[in-house]
């Protein structure tokens, strides 16, 4: 008994370790984004239980994705203070044992995605995964441009939803995509800008790090712009209604001023003040188009 009590911290501390390489914040958004698109879409017909087991897969598949980034990443990670507490780079894990429970969990995601769902969903995370892991993680030492090529995997998961629900590529879904794929922008380079220490001395080539302050802040204003602009498409394609149209508008034009206000005073504060906003961002519009559809 007192050797069982002795390993049972250990084995608690394994456990939450092994859960924290998913990043469950991050997963726990991208499900959220993933049920907006089985929302928007019309009924399926697809049962309650098949419904959870694929959004259950695509948590797997977010966890996997984020298990094996870290598992690339695990060098850069222990040089930097934002993430050299993780797992892998404080040593409390083995390096092999991420790589083969990431391998596991995304085995296990498609698997499932192919069994609740259909072909084009689980092709649609196989994607992801692929883009994810294979090219992106690796380009951010490379080349800022990595950030846009990590938008296509950060986009796909709403649209998995409404191919898990319709079967087919439609105008709401990739409506969806676009939406998710222009809001990482802006978001990703206020991270970049108020972390922009912690990456250079982790030799990621963000942008503010590769091009300078200046350039990322210009690209997050017009990013931020162009969310507005493509943020309003849904109500031209009578995809959403007058609740959506006021929030998307307020919404946007509070991330366009957040991020106009920080280029006059660039600092690591400002950036971080206008990531906060553009988390507050899309959770307010994907919120506004749910309401719009009861």
């Amino acid at each position: 008994m007192a050797q069982a009590a002795a390993t049972s911290p250990a084995a608690i501390g394994f456990a939450r370790d092994i859960v924290n390489l998913g990043k469950p914040r991050v997963t726990t958004l991208v499900i959220f984004t993933t049920a907006t698109g089985i929302w928007l879409a019309p009924p399926s017909g697809a049962t309650l239980a098949t419904t959870l087991s694929f959004l259950f897969a695509t948590s797997l598949l977010v966890a996997s994705a984020n298990t094996l980034n870290c598992w690339v990443e695990r060098k850069s990670d222990g040089l930097m203070h934002r993430t050299m507490n993780r797992p892998l780079p404080a040593g409390r894990l083995a390096p092999g044992v991420a790589l083969v429970w990431g391998s596991v969990l995304g085995t296990l995601a498609l698997v499932l995605l192919q069994l609740t769902s259909n072909t084009l969903t689980a092709v649609l995370g196989t994607i992801a995964l692929l883009t994810y892991v294979v090219i992106y993680t690796p380009m951010k030492r490379i080349s800022p441009m990595a950030l846009y090529v990590g938008a296509v995997p950060g986009a796909i998961p709403p649209l998995m939803g409404w191919t898990f629900a319709t079967g087919s590529l439609d105008t709401p879904g990739w409506f969806l995509f676009a939406l998710l794929f222009i809001w990482q922008i802006p978001h990703f380079i206020a991270i970049s800008v108020y972390l922009e220490e912690d990456y250079r001395r982790g030799g990621l080539q963000v942008l503010p790090v590769a091009h300078g302050s200046k350039a990322a802040w210009r690209q997050m204003i017009w990013t931020a712009a162009a969310l507005l602009a493509v943020s309003l498409a849904a109500v031209v394609l009578n995809i959403a209604g007058p609740i959506y149209l006021a929030v998307a508008t307020l919404a946007g034009a509070v991330f366009v001023h957040g991020a106009w206000k920080g280029s006059k005073n660039p600092t690591a504060k400002a950036g971080r003040k206008v990531f906060a906003i553009s988390i507050l961002y899309l959770v307010a519009v994907v919120t506004a188009l749910i309401l719009d559809k009861v």
